[in-house]
């Protein structure tokens, strides 16, 4: 591939590992974030630039790995943000999860400006980002997805092209509907196990050779068991996400109850100060109802 000028904004624990993908594949990169650079990013030749707009003038493809909506925003069309430095022909992806209704509204932005929008959200948490294994799901112009395709193909193995502008969002809300709920159903099942006496430990290896096998069951199930709930993806965002999918449903009159649960549920941890947290701590907040631990 021939080395292309990149920029990257948003170095946390997913945009980090992405964007030394794309240094280690020899494109120059430009890269922006609040906090202090990595320096192993610094070392493989990242040069830190000031501002989103320094990014964009310096930068072909601007990629986004930011928090929420309001995030991109700020960095987009804020004070010194990406919109203000961008020339006609360059492409901006929002790697982010955030509102597909707004994802629309921002492309149409950058769309006046005689430039690209791609939404292209990620599933796979930090483990996907360091082992450029993610899921990502696009929305956006045809030709530019074609473009853009192979840089994607550095930080992920699933990639599809959904349709158009905020289709890339919308997929990755039904992402997040379906995993919450696979780990309230995983959490409210090892707990009704370990309650009723039974190794949690056992009935997980039991179900995985079942019906009720799922990734979820595999890995989330097993932070349950060991109580390893360091962050691959908080709670706190997972809340973020499931808050969209509630927000759209609304706009759209359509009922997702069992969503809504599961948002509870997140809510009952953040209550608890466990936004922090993994999502499969979700479990926490059904076992301070039950007065028991699954591994307790």
């Amino acid at each position: 591939m021939t080395p292309q000028r990149l920029g990257f904004i948003g170095l946390g624990i997913m945009g980090t590992p992405m964007a030394q993908h794309l240094c280690a594949a020899g494109h120059e990169l430009f890269v922006h974030t609040r906090r202090q650079v990595p320096a192993a990013l610094l070392e493989a030749g990242a040069v830190a630039c000031a501002s989103g707009a320094e990014v964009a003038r310096q930068a072909d493809t601007v990629f986004l790995m930011l928090p929420d909506t309001p995030d991109v925003a700020a960095v987009l069309f804020g004070d010194g943000g990406v919109a203000a430095a961008l020339a006609p022909g360059k492409t901006v992806v929002d790697m982010s999860s955030i509102s597909p209704i707004e994802t629309r509204a921002f492309a149409g932005r950058i769309g006046a400006l005689g430039c690209d929008y791609l939404d292209a959200p990620v599933s796979g948490g930090e483990v996907g980002a360091r082992a450029a294994s993610l899921t990502i799901m696009v929305g956006g112009p045809e030709a530019a997805f074609d473009r853009v395709r192979p840089l994607f193909a550095l930080m992920g193995k699933n990639i599809t092209h959904v349709g158009g502008n905020g289709d890339g969002q919308a997929t990755k809300v039904a992402n997040q509907i379906i995993v919450a709920l696979n780990i309230a159903a995983v959490s409210e099942a090892l707990l009704f196990a370990s309650k009723a006496g039974a190794d949690p430990a056992k009935v997980r290896q039991a179900l995985m050779g079942g019906f009720a096998a799922s990734r979820v069951l595999e890995v989330h199930g097993e932070r349950m068991i060991q109580r390893s709930f360091a962050p691959g993806f908080r709670i706190g965002l997972h809340q973020k996400d499931l808050n969209l999918a509630l927000q759209g449903a609304k706009a759209m009159n359509v009922s997702l109850p069992q969503t809504a649960g599961a948002a509870q549920l997140m809510q009952a941890c953040a209550a608890q100060g466990w936004d922090q947290l993994d999502h499969s701590a979700l479990v926490k907040a059904l076992e301070l109802m039950a007065q028991h631990d699954v591994a307790g």
